[in-house]
């Protein structure tokens, strides 16, 4: 089984803090991974990591097989497929849904004066009917509820077939609907025949999708616990990682949690 992510002793060290702390970790290809923990745990800065977006302080950081420091990272972004509020927000809101679907293949903001063959409108076509929203194609992406947003981040991210796809709460700002829905899509890429290897942050156990396999759960950028689903993600280190006693329950291939 090969590895798209081998992180061994991995911090990042901003104004003598560490927002994350000696991390060993590794995702294999099959994998499909939830990070939980609360505010400040270190989440969105282990995902950047694995972005390439940042290079840890110390540690060695490796991604499909390379190393970070040793390789160019604009060589390197086109093979993650990231979704995250900080990219939504850059997404110009007067672009047509198709246009940010397939931009992706340049790994651009905007269309300017890229050229795309068929395959490439074909294969956008077919990602947004994928996820429900292929009537959409032609709306302004500024015009979309929050959740029409999200599974349009996704087709984006599926875009150029990675290797790797990260999600950065993805279910953040949506109401019940709009989570399921979200929940629904996720589940489906992530049971689907030649899938990327997947990580999605969270803070809610209520967001993790059916057919994710493995859970890493971080508090002030350490790891509590981190393994298979069922092993790694219990009461007991729930508890722990958010500091309340927690009584965790799976019915219906779902997780929720509640306090003690």
């Amino acid at each position: 089984m090969t590895s798209v992510v081998e992180l061994a002793g991995v911090s990042v060290v901003r104004g003598g803090s560490h927002l994350v702390d000696g991390i060993d970790w590794t995702v294999d290809e099959t994998d499909r991974w939830v990070v939980i923990g609360p505010n400040g745990a270190g989440k969105t800065t282990l995902l950047q990591v694995l972005a390439a977006q940042i290079h840890p302080t110390t540690g060695v950081a490796g991604l499909l097989g390379d190393v970070l420091g040793t390789i160019d990272v604009f060589e390197l972004r086109p093979r993650i497929g990231l979704t995250s509020a900080a990219l939504a927000d850059r997404l110009p809101k007067s672009e047509r849904v198709s246009d940010v679907v397939v931009s992706a293949s340049y790994a651009v903001l905007g269309r300017w004066r890229e050229e795309y063959d068929d395959l490439d409108h074909q294969r956008a076509a077919a990602l947004l009917k994928d996820l429900g929203i292929g009537h959409l194609a032609e709306r302004t992406f500024g015009t979309l509820s929050e959740g029409e947003r999200k599974r349009v981040q996704i087709a984006r991210a599926l875009m150029t077939d990675p290797e790797l796809m990260l999600l950065d709460e993805p279910a953040a700002g949506l109401d019940l609907a709009g989570r399921e829905q979200l929940v629904r899509s996720l589940s489906g890429i992530a049971t689907a025949e030649g899938a990327p290897a997947m990580v999605l942050v969270t803070h809610h156990v209520e967001e993790i999708p059916p057919g994710f396999t493995h859970a890493l759960l971080l508090k002030q950028g350490k790891i509590v616990a981190a393994g298979p689903m069922d092993e790694a993600l219990t009461s007991q280190t729930l508890s722990e990682t958010f500091g309340l006693p927690l009584a965790l329950e799976f019915a219906n291939n779902r997780y929720s949690a509640r306090a003690v």
